[in-house]
């Protein structure tokens, strides 16, 4: 008999406990896997409803790039968070730095954006994550972020 693995996943209602984020600015719906202290990988399901896509940009809808970061910025904050245990819920991780961000592909309503932050370093409540987002398995952005969690 073959050994299933199962991928470990955070849903919604647990990253609300997370992390402090709700609607409109909850940027993902779930994590579908990741490795305490090492990587996460959260899911945004783009929708046309999304009420960023009314001004950006009537009639050619695409999700703005600063809203990728932040999906990469809560995914990194429910892997420190969850790596951190429940003395971290609900505290605050607050960007430091954004560097080496590209866009290179648009994500438009219907895409399933994909949001991989792997931890490069952590110091005391400082830290170093390498990011990259994926729609099908196609690069749309990347950058390294650092933040710093806080009461």
């Amino acid at each position: 008999m073959e050994q299933q693995t199962i991928t470990p996943t955070i849903p919604i209602e647990r990253i609300m406990e997370m992390i402090p984020h709700r609607y409109p600015f909850l940027m993902i719906d779930r994590i579908i896997d990741f490795s305490l202290g090492e990587f996460a990988i959260g899911l945004k399901n783009v929708t046309i409803n999304e009420p960023f896509f009314v001004g950006h940009f009537p009639g050619k809808p695409v999700m703005p790039g600063v809203l990728i970061i932040e999906a990469m910025a809560q995914t990194a904050a429910v892997l420190v968070v969850n790596t951190l245990g429940k003395d971290a819920e609900g505290k605050l991780v607050y960007f430091m730095s954004i560097d080496e961000a590209k866009f290179r592909k648009p994500v438009v309503p219907g895409d399933a954006l994909h949001v991989r932050v792997d931890k490069q370093q952590s110091r005391r409540n400082v830290w170093k994550f390498s990011c990259i987002a994926t729609v099908e398995g196609v690069k749309t952005a990347e950058a390294v972020i650092c933040a710093m969690i806080v009461d």
